[in-house]
């Protein structure tokens, strides 16, 4: 199967390279890091004003269904230091990791360490640059 087309504006492209960069040193598993390098590497750059408004980007809040349980969930995309496991999930977490690019109505299955994640993004609640908000 042919893999989507991922969208990453210019300035996270920047800031999550940089990250994946800073944290290689420090980190005690690279899974994650590559996982996210991979991504990126695959992933195509655009400018926070011309980014599509159903693409999740980073600080984009999003209702997803696990297709797996049957269940949604709301969560926010954000940096690792503001994460917090419930609705503000790290974009180095597989399911952050996962979500980045993507859009409504997209289903993603993506491996982890703990099985499969077999997701569909339901609703874009809020993209900061939708929001015109560039400045997250």
């Amino acid at each position: 199967m042919k893999e989507r087309q991922i969208y990453v504006t210019v300035s996270d492209m920047d800031r999550l390279g940089r990250l994946v960069l800073a944290a290689i040193t420090d980190a005690p598993d690279l899974e994650p890091l590559r996982a996210l390098d991979r991504e990126l590497d695959r992933a195509q750059a655009v400018r926070p004003p011309d980014v599509p408004p159903d693409v999740v980007t980073m600080n984009s809040k999003l209702r997803m269904t696990d297709l797996a349980a049957g269940q949604q969930r709301i969560v926010t995309l954000v940096y690792p230091d503001q994460a917090n496991d419930q609705e503000r999930v790290s974009i180095l977490s597989p399911l952050g990791t996962a979500l980045l690019g993507y859009r409504v109505g997209d289903e993603i299955r993506w491996e982890t360490p703990a099985g499969s994640l077999h997701l569909r993004i339901e609703e874009l609640l809020y993209q900061p640059e939708a929001a015109g908000n560039l400045s997250q």
